[in-house]
């Protein structure tokens, strides 16, 4: 069976805080099945989710009965089989049902009772209104949306303007009401998000040119709809693959333009698991080999000028396997696990001249924004660095500082992993 193709680019997307060592177990041992009158979760995976991440697929699974789990996968984010070229060849095809296929199965051998395509796409649209199709939806206990276009999830299974339910849709908020888990990946967990959903854009433009709402044809320019996705997660802005694509600019961008003071920024193969999301018990965990990042702009001041585009004041925090967070005191808790770090290295942080990974850059660099921030908690000899965007006209240089309330922890005694509370300022050159 082939692997869904990684997305392209154009798919998708702290003054003071308190940090407090984990005393309770991380969700993975935690008995969080499907209970009556109970809300439910989410579990949100920047993209690349591999076959082999064991941890993640587990969770879901476990979250949605266990071995008694049955998992909807609904793939409307990809292309129909009509426009597939490849839709006969189930080595290279890239439809919604190949896709649809391809999850059933994997959730299959990772331990679920049952898997199954929710037979709903661009070309199916009115299967989002089928009582069949709520039918199936009603049997299921967990679901699972796959990558793509979260273009399409709107035109799917949202209707009108005021971006109404569809019965499907519909089917499905209730059974998150009701305790069921709501998982997805890339554009299947950016659809997840409230008001001002990211629909493109690269972080240089996004810096340059700020934000429009509206879904455009040019990849770079940074778009969002302000109606939303399906509004699960609301605590903050969702964004995906932000470590491979360097989108921790456009994310800051739009979170400065739209008015929203918190950003999730979730990195690839590793998953945002949100306990009773939407009430004011809601509360993450990170599970999985990279981080998610928590942008907090409770204290940023934007400001434009003939320059450019700046921010000041807005906080880093990069959370790692086991660690979680309360939405709503704003608190990272560490896994008891990592320890403080202690900053050994003695050496200045090295020059990044391409911080956000430009796509117009044809040497790229392996030094991103994370690295820049994790080389600066590693070391003694400064409380500051910078790093510069590889664009000019203008170019954007991004300071990050270990200013009051910052802190660092490891989980091998050696280099930084989780980082709370890093002052990032951008300005244009």
């Amino acid at each position: 069976m082939r692997v869904p193709s990684a997305p392209a680019r154009r798919t998708v997307l702290a003054g003071g805080l308190v940090v407090a060592l984990l005393a309770a177990a991380s969700p993975a041992s935690a008995d969080s099945r499907p209970a009556r009158n109970q809300t439910g979760s989410l579990v949100l995976i920047g993209g690349a989710l591999k076959e082999n991440n064991t941890q993640v697929y587990g969770e879901i699974i476990k979250r949605a009965g266990g071995p008694r789990a049955r998992i909807g996968i609904i793939t409307a984010a990809s292309v129909p089989e009509s426009q597939d070229p490849h839709a006969g060849d189930p080595d290279l095809c890239g439809n919604s049902a190949c896709n649809g296929a391809y999850y059933a199965d994997l959730f299959k051998r990772h331990g679920a009772a049952d898997a199954q395509w929710i037979p709903l796409d661009i070309d199916h649209v009115a299967n989002a209104d089928s009582d069949a199709v709520v039918a199936q939806v009603e049997s299921m206990t967990g679901f699972f949306f796959g990558g793509g276009d979260q273009y399409r999830y709107i035109t799917t299974l949202l209707r009108g303007d005021g971006h109404k339910d569809s019965k499907v849709l519909a089917a499905i908020r209730a059974k998150l009401a009701h305790g069921a888990v709501v998982s997805g990946s890339s554009a299947g967990a950016q659809i997840a998000s409230g008001p001002d959903m990211v629909s493109g854009g690269e972080s240089y433009e996004s810096l340059q040119d700020g934000s429009a709402p509206g879904y455009f044809d040019d990849p770079t320019r940074l778009g969002y709809i302000p109606q939303g996705g399906f509004g699960f997660l609301r605590s903050g802005l969702v964004d995906t693959h932000t470590g491979a694509y360097g989108r921790e600019g456009r994310a800051l961008r739009l979170a400065s333009d739209t008015g929203h003071d918190r950003v999730y920024a979730l990195e690839e193969n590793t998953a945002l698991v949100v306990d009773r999301p939407g009430t004011n018990r809601e509360h993450v965990t990170v599970l999985g080999p990279n981080g998610v990042a928590v942008l907090d702009l409770r204290d940023a001041r934007a400001h434009d000028s003939a320059n450019g585009w700046s921010l000041r004041r807005a906080r880093y925090s990069y959370l790692t396997d086991g660690d979680q967070y309360d939405a709503r005191t704003w608190t990272p808790r560490v896994h008891p696990g990592k320890q403080p770090l202690v900053p050994a290295a003695t050496t200045p942080v090295p020059t990044n001249t391409d911080i956000f990974h430009a796509a117009a850059n044809p040497d790229g660099t392996p030094y991103s924004f994370r690295t820049t921030a994790r080389a600066l908690a590693s070391t003694r000899a400064q409380n500051s660095a910078t790093a510069t965007t590889f664009e000019t006209g203008p170019r954007f240089t991004v300071t990050f500082t270990k200013a009051r309330g910052f802190a660092a922890f490891t989980g091998d005694g050696a280099g930084a992993q989780t980082l709370i509370a890093l002052r990032i300022d951008i300005a244009p050159q």
